[in-house]
């Protein structure tokens, strides 16, 4: 799944490279403080899934997006539009639900499992053993997809994650228990606010093959996102430097 993002970012800010589309990768976990644009970069990955010709994007979410955040690729193009099929599960039994009864389900095999908001649904059970459970079963259902597909095929997963300044000792330990699920991982961090609007540092640890990479993500007052690699990258930036 990180390749997925590294191609949303780097196709909102023209830094192409070599890119590959045909694997997955290990599941990611996107972190991040409250509005830190968690949930427009997943979204890009969705649109971005959806127009690689693949399976539809199944995209789960407490409550449905406020609107459709702007400046990425395809944001406008129906036909992707119709690739994403969201889903509201209120509560975290209902997410389970959601999830046990992926196995019966009939139809196209989603390419893509996303869900946003994984805090709210831990903050309903708080333990690490609830947090354990939960994603196994996300894991789970994605590796159930990716069997559906077909051979060589995989479903991937990406899932966000708020963080807090001053994270306790249980929400530090059940961070650390979910980043052994999600061995993937983009951590965004508040930049220093400039005149065209408010903006976030992110960083991207793939775990495995590629790089890690740094780009600023910007949104401006009406919504548009732009993305531009993070200047000066003469090394490869620590993921110490972004966790909170």
């Amino acid at each position: 799944m990180a390749e997925t993002l590294r191609r949303v970012l780097n196709r909102c800010s023209a830094a192409r490279t070599g890119e590959n589309t045909s694997e997955s990768g290990p599941p990611l976990l996107l972190l991040g403080a409250p509005g830190s644009g968690k949930t427009a970069l997943l979204f890009a990955a969705a649109l971005e899934a959806a127009g690689e010709g693949r399976g539809p994007v199944l995209f789960l979410t407490r409550r449905p997006l406020q609107s459709l955040p702007r400046g990425t690729a395809g944001t406008l193009d129906p036909l992707r539009l119709q690739k994403i099929h969201f889903q509201y599960p209120p509560s975290t039994q209902e997410l389970l639900r959601l999830l046990c009864s992926a196995h019966e389900a009939t139809g196209p095999v989603p390419s893509l499992l996303l869900l946003d908001g994984l805090e709210e649904y831990l903050a309903e059970d708080p333990g690490c053993q609830e947090a354990a459970y939960l994603a196994a079963l996300l894991l789970d259902t994605a590796a159930h997809f990716g069997h559906r597909a077909g051979p060589s095929r995989q479903c991937g997963l990406m899932v966000t994650l708020q963080t807090q300044e001053e994270a306790d000792g249980g929400e530090a330990l059940q961070r650390a228990l979910l980043q052994r699920y999600f061995p993937a991982q983009c951590w965004l961090q508040v930049d220093e606010a400039g005149p065209g609007g408010h903006g976030f540092r992110v960083c991207l640890e793939p775990s495995g093959p590629g790089p890690r990479a740094e780009w600023r993500v910007t949104f401006r007052p009406d919504g548009e996102m732009t993305i531009t690699p993070w200047p000066n990258q003469t090394r490869e930036p620590s993921l110490e430097e972004f966790k909170l």
